[in-house]
């Protein structure tokens, strides 16, 4: 018989030593004895030899990595035994959800899953003053060892403050470089509110629709062992009392036509608010968060103000991203080969991408082009009308039909509609983007589609200086 001892908690890394040197040894389930406390370790064996990594399906590997975060203290049993099935002919394994083993697995990793986004959605930071300036402390109470499991979500969320989530089992700290674990917490060390809190509790008293209560539903979504931790909970109460009478009050109401609004107004106010100049909409983009994570930086527009013509891409490339520039990479050099051809010199037009940061997916070393979605682009496109309305150019220049979704609102077919084209209010030109002829497999037809886009650039030239 082999006991295998483990760490307190979840121990993942310690759990895959062990499974990788039992597997190596030809271990079968049956022999081995599990249990925490203490440093990871083996005992009762003697040998046991470091193994080779376990050649496991990606929805195993998952599912072990949540299953781990489980209270069961048979947790490990039951997912070493499922690794030796795999790994000893069941290929398919995780396919027959009426296996018992599998089955109960699954449901161990909906709990894990269910209690993570339960602390993702209830968890509540309270801002403290501390000898080392601000920082936000929350304190939560998790079913499970999900503690290392979740803090990533925090860390990615809210990377740009310092904050500390303490819970009965440990705590976990962020300081803007690396998550630092701790011992585990009281709920004495905890805030006990702060100044946002009464505003935050208006505002949620507010948005409550009387007519709507369901508090079966609530306790369903929203377990009362977390109430306490959430400042909005506290009114839930007078709430619900107070719900009938205001219901009985909306019925006696005489019914009103709702007011009117005037969305010309509400764009108005929202270009009073600003930025009112380039730079300080660029120091905005600069300081935004990647809508899609990855970005070395956000790469603005370059060019002058009042430039004649504005070229809109669709999103950086890799070396834009990297040198923080726009065309410069493969595409902007073909670009600047044709700008030349037509006589424009790129130093007086004003370039820029209807998305600013660069989106890709990594292949080894390599990061691929990913096309934004229109969601992505819908994301960025107040930000490329107000650096439009600040450049003033006299010509606005899609380049592809991501850009002319950007600047039109709306998807608009490239083939169909090249030349001449308006963006709204704005006189544009329509044309393919330079990375579409360089995707081009056939160079006579390559060279054919460069000589177009040269065309192309001949006419706005002409468009420009009318």
């Amino acid at each position: 018989m082999v006991q295998i001892r483990l760490g307190p908690g979840a121990d993942l890394d310690g759990f895959r030593a062990a499974a990788r040197s039992l597997v190596a040894a030809g271990t079968p389930p049956e022999a081995v004895v599990w249990t925490q406390g203490g440093a990871a370790d083996l005992f009762g064996a003697p040998v046991l030899p470091d193994g080779p990594p376990l050649s496991l399906p990606r929805a195993a590997a998952d599912l072990v990595q949540l299953v781990v975060c489980h209270r069961d203290p048979e947790r490990f049993g039951l997912l070493y035994r499922l690794i030796w099935r795999l790994t000893h002919g069941e290929k398919a394994l995780l396919e027959v959800m009426s296996d018992p083993l599998v089955h109960r697995l699954a449901m161990m990793g909906k709990a894990i899953r269910r209690d993570l986004h339960k602390m993702h959605a209830f968890l509540r930071f309270r801002r403290v003053e501390t000898a080392k300036g601000e920082r936000f402390v929350a304190w939560f109470e998790p079913d499970h060892h999900i503690l290392a499991a979740a803090a990533p979500f925090f860390r990615n969320r809210f990377g740009s403050l310092d904050w500390t989530i303490l819970t009965p089992e440990g705590r976990v700290s962020w300081t803007g470089g690396a998550l630092v674990f701790g011992p585990a917490a009281t709920r004495d060390e905890a805030a006990a509110g702060d100044g946002f809190e009464e505003g935050w509790r208006d505002y949620y008293e507010s948005t409550f629709n009387p007519a709507r209560l369901n508090t079966t539903a609530m306790r369903a979504e929203m377990p009362k062992k977390y109430w306490r931790n959430m400042p909005e909970t506290a009114a839930i109460p007078g709430m619900v009392r107070a719900a009938l009478s205001r219901v009985d009050g909306m019925m006696e109401r005489e019914p009103a036509m709702p007011t009117r609004r005037n969305p010309d107004k509400a764009v108005a106010a929202m270009q009073e608010a600003g930025p009112h100049s380039l730079e300080e909409l660029n120091r905005i983009i600069s300081g935004s968060e990647p809508l899609v994570p990855g970005a070395t930086r956000a790469v603005l527009g370059e060019g002058p103000v009042g430039a004649a013509i504005a070229f809109v891409g669709e999103q950086p490339g890799d070396q834009e991203d990297l040198q923080g520039r726009p065309f410069v990479g493969p595409a902007g050099q073909l670009l600047d080969r044709a700008l030349a051809e037509a006589g424009i010199e790129r130093s007086a037009t004003y370039l820029t991408n209807a998305v600013k940061h660069f989106k890709f997916v990594q292949r080894g070393r390599r990061r691929i082009h990913e096309s934004p979605t229109a969601g992505e682009v819908k994301h960025y496109r107040w930000w490329l009308e107000r650096e439009l309305d600040l450049v003033r150019p006299g010509l606005v220049v899609a380049l592809g039909a991501t850009a002319a979704l950007a600047l039109a609102g709306k998807a608009v077919p490239v083939g169909r509609n090249r030349g001449l084209f308006r963006f709204g209010d704005r006189p544009g030109f329509l044309t393919v983007h330079p990375s579409s002829l360089l995707r081009e497999p056939d160079p006579q037809a390559r060279e054919e589609g460069f000589r177009r886009y040269c065309e192309d650039m001949r006419r706005i030239r002409e468009l420009a200086a009318a």
